[in-house]
């Protein structure tokens, strides 16, 4: 899988998700449906960007750099 599909995916979430959810009911924690799903991507899209973050040959350091 690409990182960039990846890192796309709370975008396409959000996005394409919304129209399907927007109800009010059910309640979902005390919260509408339709805002449960946006809390619920804001988290998942913290958890898939340090997904990425660790993924990503960019950010890798030699361990000798590390140490010195």
């Amino acid at each position: 899988m690409s990182l960039r599909l990846l890192a796309a995916l709370p975008f396409i979430g959000i996005l394409l998700g919304v129209p399907f959810v927007n109800r009010t009911e059910p309640f979902v924690l005390g919260m509408p449906l339709v805002l449960a799903w946006i809390v619920m991507w804001v988290v998942l899209t913290a958890a898939i960007m340090a997904v990425v973050y660790r993924l990503d040959p960019a950010n890798r350091t030699n361990e000798t750099e590390v140490q010195s």
